[in-house]
């Protein structure tokens, strides 16, 4: 039977608290999800989409434009298909935990927003983890995993090695005067073992358990790999 990856995405088209919300789009940074479904495709996983409001999922401009724009990228904007499945998501009460053997949170900016108020997303995390799945992440994925915590009240991320996109990275990319907080310094205080790598953009991963967690855009495909080989593929 054919493992099945639930893929989390964002239903966010704005930085909503910048002082011109209009004037800076976010989105779903495209090739962290396409790289990552077409690792998970050549597995032979059935995958899903989900998102925190259901339905539409908007893009982030800045991923399609080189060099971000690859080919996996505009694969899949090319594929009426798959763009169809970025305009019909899941709600997070339209899915069944029990059904899925990985969750895979990809990234883009706009995830700060409405992956971690999302208790729908916290109970299919929580459930997936306790019983042995794979929880993963990619870039500003992890967000989705702040404020997640476990059956005891502890948080999902204490004491576990892990990354994500890093604040050296937020500052080079010249977004640190428009995100909403510092996610590196929240899953500190969450008790995370953060790591990084030595240098910004540069694929990181990071495994403790079933816990999988990329640093960047970059990481996207390495994630992607480590939780195949995480669920002994």
């Amino acid at each position: 039977m054919a493992k099945r990856i639930l893929n989390v995405v964002t239903n966010v088209g704005h930085y909503v608290d910048s002082e011109d919300p209009t004037g800076h789009p976010t989105g779903l940074w495209l090739s962290e999800l396409t790289h990552a479904w077409d690792i998970f495709a050549e597995a032979g996983y059935e995958q899903t989409l989900v998102s925190p409001a259901g339905g539409a999922v908007p893009l982030e401009p800045r991923a399609l434009k080189f060099p971000n724009y690859d080919k996996t990228a505009k694969a899949w904007r090319a594929d009426a298909a798959k763009m169809a499945l970025l305009e019909n998501t899941l709600d997070p009460a339209q899915v069944d935990a029990a059904d899925y053997d990985a969750i895979y949170f990809t990234g883009g900016h706009a995830v700060m927003y409405d992956f971690p108020d999302s208790p729908g997303l916290q109970q299919i995390t929580r459930e997936i983890y306790e019983r042995g799945g794979v929880v993963s992440s990619v870039c500003h994925g992890y967000c989705g995993l702040l404020d997640t915590r476990l059956s005891d009240g502890t948080y999902l991320i204490a004491g576990k090695r892990m990354t994500g996109f890093a604040w050296t990275e937020e500052v080079l990319a010249r977004v640190d005067k428009l995100v909403p907080y510092n996610a590196e310094e929240r899953a500190k205080e969450r008790g995370a073992l953060y790591e990084k790598a030595k240098l910004p953009f540069v694929s990181y991963v990071v495994t403790d358990g079933n816990l999988v967690t990329g640093q960047n855009p970059g990481s996207a495909k390495e994630t992607a790999t480590k939780v195949v080989a995480a669920l002994g593929d």
